[in-house]
């Protein structure tokens, strides 16, 4: 009961020039989000993007068909999707406390939530919630409009709070954040040569060509454990970035 095997439907399998990512992404927080990513997957979109915005200890862009940050899809822009609302029904695995708020996991998405007490004093019986931009987080890139976001995305290569509750966090890294981290660093990369080769949903890739992916189950005891080891640790410095879920990939 300690590991799950994540729905291959939810997860990017992306070959680049630095190596293997792996990512899953997150149908509940960011459901729009979700289903444009994985339309543009299907549709081949992705294959061949460099990434062109590459920033050492924030980020890495791509998803532009231009490869300059100033191109989209043919798709209409999304509405932003920076909080989503939250019951009994989507608990904060790991839970703990981030000052007056909760904070924790949802599969393998961190995230931070109003206090779920207080669901009784809302219309809806819900509280709000939002993704973290930790490491090995998926992020929506978008212009200054919120509701802007269109094709292009980005990896964290490291945590960075002020993102949260102002950009769409709609997935996270499983396995090759040491590629991210390799991709060549440039705001914009001079003559970017580092891309992304295939994009595809696990799910599409054929039988023999398919890894094998469990991911410690963020709702197990041994999660649960890890995460009381971290915050022991760590102390009051304690966030549910500084926890690294455990994935093993064949």
């Amino acid at each position: 009961g300690d590991w799950r095997t994540p729905d291959p439907q939810n997860v990017l399998v992306i070959e680049t020039n630095r190596g293997r990512i792996i990512a899953e992404l997150d149908p509940v927080a960011t459901p729009a989000h979700y289903a444009r990513v994985r339309e543009l997957v299907q549709a081949g979109f992705y294959d061949g993007l460099t990434f062109f915005r590459v920033i050492d200890s924030f980020m890495a862009q791509t998803g532009d068909p231009q490869n300059t940050g100033t191109g989209g899809s043919d798709k209409p822009d999304l509405k932003a999707e920076f909080t989503f609302r939250r019951d009994a029904s989507v608990p904060l695995a790991g839970a703990g406390k981030a000052g007056s708020n909760e904070t924790g996991f949802i599969g393998v998405l961190p995230v931070t939530s109003q206090p779920s007490a207080l669901a009784v004093m809302t219309a809806d019986r819900k509280v709000a919630a939002w993704g973290n931009f930790c490491a090995g987080v998926l992020g929506m890139a978008r212009a200054g409009d919120p509701d802007s976001a269109n094709s292009q995305f980005f990896f964290m290569r490291q945590t960075y709070p002020s993102l949260d509750k102002t950009y769409t966090a709609f997935g996270r890294v499983l396995s090759g954040l040491d590629a991210v981290r390799a991709i060549k660093a440039g705001e914009p990369v001079k003559d970017p040569q580092d891309r992304m080769l295939t994009v595809r949903l696990l799910a599409d890739l054929p039988a023999d060509k398919r890894p094998t992916i469990q991911v410690m189950d963020t709702r197990g005891p041994a999660f649960a454990a890890l995460v009381a080891k971290r915050r022991a640790e760590l102390g009051a410095s304690f966030t549910n970035c500084d926890v690294e879920i455990p994935v093993q990939v064949k």
